[in-house]
């Protein structure tokens, strides 16, 4: 199946699917006259790539990630350091949001009582 035909029909992006491409990191993809293949574990490590992407990994850490992923259990600790700090980040930025609907929510507080 063409590039564009796997994007339609497993629903991945083709810049993901470009992307894991020149990342090399495919098992048994076969490419010939633009037809490719994918495995199940193709499939498997291109949702985990989607993931990645999804909590605000950046394509530099989620080809870190997976490089990692493919090594093993050694790896466990790098890749669990890496989702920590993912969530650190995610867990920083909800609270800068939680302020500023507290700030919102005291000038509209405000903007009611003056009319009051």
């Amino acid at each position: 199946m063409t590039i564009n035909e796997a994007s339609a029909r497993y629903g991945v992006p083709l810049d993901i699917l470009k992307e894991y491409e020149s990342w090399e990191l495919r098992g048994t993809v076969k490419r010939g006259r633009d037809i490719w293949q994918y495995d199940d574990q193709d499939l498997e490590r291109l949702s985990m790539i989607m993931t990645l992407h999804d909590i605000g990994m950046n394509n530099e850490e989620v080809e870190r990630y997976m490089r990692l992923l493919l090594e093993g259990e050694k790896t466990e600790a790098q890749r669990l350091a890496m989702l920590n700090k993912r969530r650190a980040v995610a867990l920083d930025e909800i609270h800068m949001k939680e302020a500023q609907l507290d700030q919102l929510d005291y000038l509209r507080h405000r903007m009611h009582k003056d009319k009051g």
